[in-house]
């Protein structure tokens, strides 16, 4: 149950890398001022393309990389901080990362493994940290006895089970969690989740939940941010994303998922993008997404958008909430199909539908999830 405490906060934040291409030095932005929020015992999403900088924020919020901006845990702004003084407010934030194979040391036991982050952040004689060790070896359903064995001897289930084990330790207020479930097969990532949510609810924990599945983030998020090009381009609560997205790019990301039914699929209209990702060492002027929008218009490609705020909570990067083809709330009929009265900016009332003009969405958003 989410509450109304923040416990990490971002603002302005930025990462960029330097390069080298045919000789010259250029900067890949990788990360272009974003802000989130995350609240005691929530999920938020973070979903995105490929190479959309989702995996870069995570590491940018866990101090493995350089970065630029303001990183807030529980209102305390700690992205200033040298790396001894950092190094006491860590233990509230670990990660879980995506590869179960290469994430655990195969020199090392689970129990050797597990016991690390005890030995670095407290003073627990080894008799206390194998107690330790056994309960958190319980929370994630493996068996104490677990301990003396090697992670070769352990399926990628159970191997995330101990990452998610070793993660959890330390008693951490924020878990992130990395394409966390990604590289198990269904019925394991299944399980999985279903354990993430168990421990959210038994010991409080709060989860940046970064996903390209976004079934999966449906499920356990309780609020969702969509970033495109290392911006965040659209947020709001799980429900309003999935039943009334607000941002053409959320809308592609959703016309994406396969629909089971053959005839539903033949049926829906899919969005089209047009041409490819932008040059993250070059970003487009205005919007990111204008080269590939559908709906551009000339105040795209010359003026970045501002927050707007969205029916039913959240807010979108979009020019077409502002100086786009809508009047008192509703798209202007040209831009609808005959007979339809949803269109960009419309009220969301709770019924799962596209804020989009309906002439280039699917006709069951419902169905492709």
């Amino acid at each position: 149950m989410s509450t109304d405490k923040i416990v990490m906060q971002t603002e302005d934040l930025k990462v960029s890398f330097p390069v080298r291409r045919a000789g010259h030095s250029t900067t890949v932005q990788a990360v272009r001022g974003v802000d989130i929020t995350l609240r005691a015992g929530e999920t938020l999403g973070l979903v995105g393309e490929s190479g959309s900088g989702k995996s870069t924020l995570a590491r940018a919020l866990m101090r493995l990389i350089p970065s630029e901006g303001t990183v807030k845990l529980d209102g305390r702004d700690v992205s200033g901080l040298k790396p001894g003084a950092f190094r006491k407010e860590r233990k509230r934030i670990q990660m879980v990362f995506q590869d179960p194979y290469s994430s655990l040391n195969p020199s090392l036991t689970v129990g050797a493994s597990i016991a690390e982050p005890l030995k670095v952040h407290t003073k627990l004689s080894a008799a206390e940290r194998a107690e330790r060790i056994s309960e958190v070896l319980a929370l994630v359903g493996l068996n104490a006895d677990y301990a003396d064995r090697y992670p070769d001897e352990f399926s990628g289930g159970q191997r995330q089970r101990v990452a998610i084990a070793r993660a959890i330790v330390l008693n951490p207020e924020i878990l992130v969690c990395d394409e966390a479930v990604s590289a198990l097969d269904v019925s394991t990532q299944n399980q999985v989740i279903n354990l993430l949510e168990e421990l959210r609810d038994k010991i409080g924990l709060s989860y940046l939940f970064i996903s390209h599945d976004l079934a999966v983030v449906r499920h356990i998020s309780d609020y969702v941010a969509v970033m495109y090009l290392g911006e965040i381009v659209e947020e709001g609560p799980v429900d309003r994303i999935f039943g009334a997205a607000a941002h053409p790019y959320t809308q592609v990301l959703l016309n994406a998922v396969p629909v089971p039914d053959p005839v539903a699929q033949r049926a829906t209209t899919k969005l089209l993008l047009r041409g490819d990702i932008p040059d993250p060492t070059n970003p487009p002027s205005g919007c990111a997404f204008h080269q590939r929008c559908p709906f551009a218009m000339e105040i795209c490609a010359q003026k970045a958008p501002p927050k707007v705020e969205i029916p039913g909570g959240g807010v979108a990067k979009c020019h077409l909430h502002t100086s786009g083809p809508v009047l008192a709330g509703r798209a202007i009929s040209s831009l609808t199909e005959a007979g339809t009265e949803t269109g960009i900016g419309a009220a969301y009332d709770g019924t799962p539908k596209s804020t989009l003009p309906a002439v280039a969405v699917s006709g069951n958003l419902e169905s492709s999830l």
